[in-house]
C-alpha cells in the first residue's frame, strides 16, 4: 500500500493542502490513512511527506487534522509562536534535501498567545526568546491578525534567506482556529 504523495511539485502539494483543508471544514473525525499498512508501509520504505508545516505548538493547531492528512504526509514542525531558529531550519532542510519535500508552509493562527504576549510587550524566561522574535516580526502593530501575518512574513524570509533549494516554496498561511479554515496568504 502506497501513499502517492513521493514527488509532488510544490503546487500539487499546495493542491493537495486546500482539497484536505476543506475536508476537514465539516469533518468530525480526520480521514487521513492511519491504518496498521501505512505504518508498516513507511517503516519497511521510508516516509516521503508532500509537504512541510512549520506552525504554533498550541493544542488547537494539528495539522494532521486540519489538512485531512495521514501517516507520512506531512513534516511537521511545531514551536510556540511558529518562529524559526537553527533547529527548524535543520528540519526543513532534511525534509526537502533528504525526505523531498518540495513545499514549506508556516502556518500562524488566530488567537495565538505567543503573538499576544508579543504585542502585550513580551514575557520572561525561556518564553521571552520566541516573544522578542515576534516582537522584532511585528514592530508595533497592535492587531492581533495583523501581527500573525507580520510573524509569519517573518518565519518565510529567515526560511528563504537560509535554505536555497531550487526547488523549494515557501508559503504562508493563517489558520482559523474557531472555524477550522486556512487562508493561504498571497
Amino acid at each position: 500500500m502506497s501513499h502517492n504523495v513521493k514527488g509532488l511539485s510544490a503546487e500539487e502539494a499546495l493542491a493537495k493542502l486546500q482539497e484536505g483543508n476543506k475536508t476537514y471544514l465539516n469533518a468530525s473525525s480526520n480521514p487521513g490513512n492511519i491504518s496498521p499498512e501505512i505504518r508498516k508501509d513507511t517503516c519497511t520504505n521510508g516516509q516521503f511527506p508532500y509537504a512541510v508545516v512549520v506552525t504554533c505548538s498550541d493544542s488547537r493547531v494539528i495539522p494532521e487534522s486540519i489538512f485531512s492528512a495521514g501517516i507520512g504526509e506531512l513534516f511537521t514542525i511545531r514551536v510556540a509562536g511558529n518562529v524559526i531558529g537553527n533547529h527548524q531550519l535543520g528540519s526543513i532542510e532534511y525534509a526537502a534535501d533528504h525526505l523531498g519535500s518540495n513545499l514549506v508552509v508556516v502556518l500562524g493562527h488566530t488567537n495565538c498567545g505567543a503573538v499576544g504576549a508579543a504585542i502585550g510587550g513580551g514575557a520572561e524566561g525561556f518564553i521571552k526568546s520566541i516573544t522578542d522574535e515576534i516582537k522584532s516580526a511585528i514592530g508595533d502593530e497592535k492587531d492581533a491578525y495583523k501581527a500573525s501575518c507580520l510573524n509569519v512574513n517573518n518565519s518565510i524570509k529567515r526560511i528563504t534567506d537560509a535554505i536555497d533549494i531550487p526547488s523549494l516554496k515557501v508559503v504562508g498561511a493563517i489558520y482559523n482556529i474557531e472555524d477550522g479554515s486556512v487562508e493561504f496568504m498571497k
